[in-house]
């Protein structure tokens, strides 16, 4: 086996991967698979040092976008960051994490833009006017450097249905500060945002209860 100083990344991890599942070594054999993967990941950390400003895309049919989003918001949030979210489309919700996120008053801004979901307003011109009143909010922030995250929930969703251009929130994200982190929700994110974004999540759909069960959103699980 070459040495750990000089073998390149991928022949670590084959050679991580030669010592079998954790659950047939030997004490001895697992403490030295484990020692393998501290070299490779050691020499990945140290070789990757960089760091900016992401943009991040989660989409696809399946639940859990803002909600993984959110526990980035938390996370910011605990290093004591400045964080707005913009949502665009589920605000006549008024969501149970507008409420829990009140206590952090000091450091975020929380606004609810949206009049709820599209077939519920049946109204093609409003809908489009309330996503661009979001997306100037949105921007407010973006380009502002006291903010370190900006949430747009459901930003995909406005993009999807043609309220808002893609190319209007490129040239926006173009224009946010070099430690900015975006994320951009739901589902349907167009290539062009994928195609810039750092860091891309697509939710795959495998079961939902409403589908299946006929179970109806919940407080504490939808909303």
């Amino acid at each position: 086996m070459a040495n750990a100083d000089n073998a390149p990344l991928d022949s670590l991890d084959a050679g991580v991967e030669d010592l079998g599942g954790a659950a047939r070594l030997s004490a001895e054999q697992y403490q030295q698979k484990m020692q393998r993967r501290k070299e490779v990941q050691d020499r990945r950390v140290a070789e990757r040092d960089c760091a900016k400003g992401l943009v991040i895309v989660h989409t696809g049919n399946g639940k859990g976008k803002t909600t993984a989003a959110l526990g980035m918001v938390l996370r910011s949030l605990g290093h004591g960051y400045r964080v707005a979210i913009v949502q665009f489309i589920k605000g006549a919700w008024e969501p149970a994490e507008k409420e829990a996120l009140s206590k952090w008053s000091e450091q975020l801004e929380f606004h609810a833009m949206g009049e709820g979901f599209t077939w519920e307003t049946q109204d093609r011109d409003r809908d489009t006017a309330k996503a661009k009143e979001a997306w100037e909010k949105a921007l407010e922030y973006i380009v502002n450097p006291a903010f370190k995250l900006v949430l747009l929930d459901e930003i995909n969703v406005a993009l999807k249905l043609g309220y808002l251009q893609v190319e209007e929130i490129l040239a926006g994200l173009d224009g946010k500060p070099e430690e900015t982190h975006v994320i951009l929700t739901g589902r349907g994110a167009p290539p062009a945002l994928i195609d810039r974004a750092d860091l891309v999540t697509e939710m795959t759909l495998v079961k939902h209860p409403f589908r299946e069960q006929g179970i109806k959103a919940q407080p504490g699980i939808e909303f």
